[in-house]
């Protein structure tokens, strides 16, 4: 018999002399509630996630039309003249 055979009884060897616990009759229905929260909750999230990134997008357009950090800044030193 091979290890994982073994293990496949012992485990069939519990849970037959095990008896079985009474499952509460709405046991589903509480599960698919919590399930329909969890989603509602997780789409909620992403939404106000998808938001927050689209603020910052919009602010750093903003931010870059404004500065035009691309742009060379200006020279701080005259340029010598007479030489």
């Amino acid at each position: 018999m091979s290890l994982p055979d073994r293990r496949e009884n012992e485990v069939r060897r519990l849970l037959a002399h095990r008896p079985g616990r009474p499952v509460p009759a709405d046991l589903a229905e509480r599960a698919g509630l919590l399930g329909t929260r969890l989603l509602r909750r997780r789409r909620a999230l992403l939404a106000a996630a998808w938001l927050v990134l689209g603020a910052a997008a919009v602010a750093l357009a903003a931010w870059a039309l404004a500065t035009e950090p691309w742009s060379v800044p200006p020279p701080a030193t005259s340029p010598t003249g007479g030489w």
